[in-house]
């Protein structure tokens, strides 16, 4: 049984962190304080603030970043191959603005050491407004109320705004308010500066950032008046620019003295005055950023000053209201309801909230696999965006969706080089990256992931499906499709049969699963291409009905063949799926079922993730997964499959399936509920709902996990909803836990907002937005109306006895070929018998 599955129904420390279904709030300062900096991080997909307390001491990890904004570097293999990933793309952290240092009697709020009398920050979903209070009894006994607010903007992804106010309820005493702009990735006040040379990586942890000892940020002018500063950077290698402006506003009933200055990097601007009991004073702070490609400094300085002159003429109280109708909107169409479940429903929106800020406002960029709330995987994007969280968009944000796919569109002649380099036609998308190069430097678990080619295509045919934005598929989606269906035809060859007909197969990939590497025919590779080699050959067919004109351009900027069509239909007819029958399993590959399965029920939890324990070597022979392969196909391609086949295949991969990655749990939650694993579908949606605020993976200090956020709302819609989509045709079977009352949640399909609402005996359509449209309940048509419509429910599926999922199915079994799957745990080279090592099938059985 997957350790996953331990987890506690409410593993978040509320001593820290209690229970509020609106608001993350911290009850008290301390712990973790990494995870906290994360946890209440402030973003809206193009601009991101970590979540370091206003007066800048004490933090883990500072950090303010712009999407795409990187630094790039020669990456140095210590044995090169032609074609190998060549340059290293890293997120850079850009100024930090969000310090307000305060001063009583020249005494330093300093949280760690403080008196506080009271204290709470918190941040409600509904305004996006990270705010904080406290009375702090300083060291000379007075007592002052020191209130701040931190807000990343929605409707303007340039500019952030922050507010400091300090009230004295006790005493008099001079106050200093020191307004900052750092730039932390070059001169650090914590660590120092680096010495000139190349990337430092964490060779531990793939999952870390690379860190550098070169000056990044290259100064090119700083400039401030008596209220404004502004300063402006080129990066080092790839040429980036960057302006950071920032504007203050100053009340208080005592008189108040004002000093500003400017550095290379630091700006500052010091606010002054004496407060007797009662009075106070309140610092304003508006900081915009403004990046590019390669646009000189001077221009970006000018878009500060017009961002930072449209707030001084419309004021603070303007930019907020904004803010509250933007997530108005967004929560309308994305808040999924859990009734009596208050821990569920509070991470349940804490994690859609990531979703926005990961997603609004990326505004073509990608999105990172931890949005701009911190520096893990380096800022790059990966597939986990279109499987993850494109579809979360598209049911709920279809702009945000559009936005998300013309990145890749834009990263299309990229993709075109690099199939070039590995010898195919088409288009091949890379496993990670920023600027569209391929990024891995490790290929075997990274550009071998060809599947991220069907990932895209699957993503751009959905958001068709869904939303009926012909215009997008006839302009931009037909030639991903195109392109990518290329590649697969390309790649892969045809096989001739016993029985005289021929398949085809895909060799030397890598699917999702990082622990079977550059193996042949990948089950979840093979069906993607499969539907992706299909999907190409009808989009251009119906941009042919539907668009001559648009037709023939096509024909002509991509030298496409008719006959081409046809080669694609072929190949995904042909394609080949294996499947063991003794078992009754899909083949993750062909090879699968040759290796010896890694006993996880006796492998301490100590050495997870098997990553960083163990030589990939060692992994690579065994039967053991790293996240959801067979079983994510058979969630994406549902379609295409028996219910017999699913279950078989589950309860036969659930088991060697470790979750070391954080997009695991999610896909196995919503397999388990329709095969009927109940009990384990509620377990694995726990592992996945509180992956950051319970930090289960022990790295939620280097991001939020944006992709198991959106496989949240996947695991409640299809997973406990039971919704599906094929071709555009939505239908449910449900499977609501024992123990909730409710589900409810709203969807948008092609342009009507309805919302579903489950309870155990009935589920109901209510529309919201828009025209009336269809769903089917298990095979039912019902008409989703203003008036609503409901469709009573005798069951909620099957229940199944998880015990099946404790080992795997036909451990210690002979099979029909004569032979014993056997399981094995590999031991410490020092001593190899530390940890337990089964080779008779008696004793494999005892040990299940």
């Amino acid at each position: 049984m997957s350790r996953l599955r331990s987890v506690p129904a409410d593993p978040v420390d509320r001593a820290h962190l209690p229970v509020d279904e609106w608001r993350l709030v911290e009850a008290r300062p301390g712990g973790d304080l990494g995870l906290k900096e994360t946890l209440f991080a402030t973003a809206n997909g193009y601009l991101g603030m970590r979540g370091t307390p206003e007066e800048g001491r004490d933090a883990e990890n500072y950090g303010t970043f712009l999407n795409g904004f990187h630094e790039t570097w020669h990456i140095n293999h210590a044995e090169s191959a032609f074609g190998f990933a060549r340059t290293g793309q890293t997120m850079v952290s850009v100024p930090d603005s969000s310090v307000l240092k305060l001063y009583v009697d020249d005494e330093p709020l300093l949280l760690s050491i403080a008196d506080l009398e009271e204290y709470e920050r918190w941040i409600d979903f509904r305004e996006g407004v990270l705010h904080r209070d406290l009375i702090w009894r300083t060291p000379a006994g007075k007592r002052v109320r020191v209130s701040s607010s931190r807000m990343v903007s929605f409707p303007q992804r340039h500019l952030s705004l922050m507010t400091l106010r300090v009230e004295m309820l006790e005493g008099s005493a001079p106050i200093a308010i020191s307004s900052q702009i750092i730039n932390r990735q070059d001169f650090r006040d914590d660590f120092g500066r680096g010495v000139d040379g190349g990337p430092i990586t964490d060779k531990d942890d793939p999952r870390r950032t690379t860190d550098f000892t070169h000056r990044v940020l290259e100064p090119l002018q700083d400039w401030h008046s008596e209220r404004r500063m502004l300063l402006g950077y080129r990066v080092a290698n790839s040429g980036m620019t960057l302006a950071v402006g920032a504007d203050h506003q100053v009340e208080s009933e005592a008189e108040v003295e004002r000093l500003v200055d400017t550095t290379p990097d630091l700006g500052r601007q010091v606010v002054r005055a004496h407060l007797e009991q009662g009075e106070s004073l309140t610092v304003r702070k508006a900081v915009t950023y403004h990046s590019s490609r390669s646009v000189p400094h001077r221009e970006l300085f000018d878009r500060c000053r017009r961002t930072l002159d449209r707030v001084r003429r419309q004021g603070f109280t303007a930019q907020f209201e904004e803010q509250r109708e933007y997530l108005a909107d967004f929560w309308r169409s994305s808040d999924v309801q859990l009734p009596g479940q208050p821990a569920a429903q509070q991470a349940t929106r804490w994690c859609l909230f990531q979703l926005a800020q990961a997603a609004a406002r990326s505004d073509q960029w990608g999105i990172p696999a931890k949005g701009v709330t911190g520096s893990g995987y380096e800022g790059h994007y990966f597939w986990d965006s279109e499987i993850y969280v494109v579809p979360f968009l598209t049911f709920t944000q279809p702009r945000w969706a559009r936005n998300a796919l013309r990145f890749r569109t834009n990263m299309l002649p990229k993709a075109r080089e690099r199939a070039r380099e590995l010898n195919q036609r088409g288009a091949l998308f890379p496993w990670r990256t920023i600027n569209g190069d391929e990024a891995s430097a490790y290929y075997a678990a990274g550009t071998a992931q060809y599947h991220i080619d069907a990932d895209v295509s699957y993503a751009f045919a959905q958001y068709v499906d869904v939303t009926g934005d012909l215009d997008f598929q006839h302009r931009d989606g037909v030639q991903v499709l195109v392109e990518t269906a290329r590649m697969w035809s390309d790649l892969g060859f045809w096989r001739l049969r016993a029985d005289g007909g021929a398949s085809f197969h895909i060799n030397g990939v890598t699917g999702p699963d990082e622990y079977t590497t550059v193996v042949n025919n990948n089950m979840f590779t093979n069906v993607m291409a499969r539907f992706n080699l299909r999907r190409a050959a009808q989009a251009v067919r119906e941009l042919r009905t539907a668009d001559a004109t648009a037709y023939e351009a096509l024909r002509s900027d991509l030298d496409l063949d008719e006959m081409e069509l046809e080669q694609w239909e072929a190949c995904a007819d042909g394609m080949h799926v294996a499947k063991d029958e003794s078992l009754g399993i899909h083949l993750q590959e062909d090879r699968f079922l040759e290796r010896e399965i890694w006993d996880l029920s006796s492998t301490p939890d100590e050495v997870f993730p098997l990553l960083l324990n163990f030589h990939p070597l060692v992994i690579y022979r065994f039967q053991v997964l790293k996240q959801a392969d067979v079983v994510l196909a058979l969630f994406l391609r549902g379609s295409e499959f028996t219910a017999e086949e699913k279950r078989a295949d589950f309860e036969y991969y659930d088991p060697i399936t470790t979750g070391d990655s954080s997009l695991s749990a999610v896909v196995q939650s919503i397999m388990a509920a329709e095969v009927g694993h109940q009990a384990a579908a509620l377990d694995y949606f726990r592992a996945g709902l509180f992956v950051d605020l319970g930090n289960l993976h022990h790295n939620t200090g280097d991001g939020v996990h944006i992709a198991s956020a959106g496989g949240v709302w996947n695991a409640l819609v299809h997973g406990f909803g039971g919704m599906r989509h094929d071709d555009g045709r939505i239908s449910f079977d449900p499977r609501l836990p024992a123990d909730w009352p409710e589900l409810s949640f709203p969807l948008t399909v092609r342009g009507s907002r309805f919302r579903v609402r489950l309870v155990r005996d009935e589920i109901s359509f209510t529309l919201e937005h828009g025209d009336a449209t269809e769903v089917t309940v298990r095979g039912e048509t019902v008409a989703v109306t203003a008036d609503g419509a409901s469709v009573p429910l005798t069951d909620q599926g099957p229940m199944l006895d998880d015990a099946v999922l404790a080992r795997p199915v036909g451990l210690g079994d002979e099979r029909a070929d004569g032979s014993i799957m056997t399981s094995f745990v590999p031991g410490d080279p020092e001593d190899p018998w530390e940890y337990p090592v089964a080779s008779d099938p008696d004793d494999i059985i005892d040990q299940g």
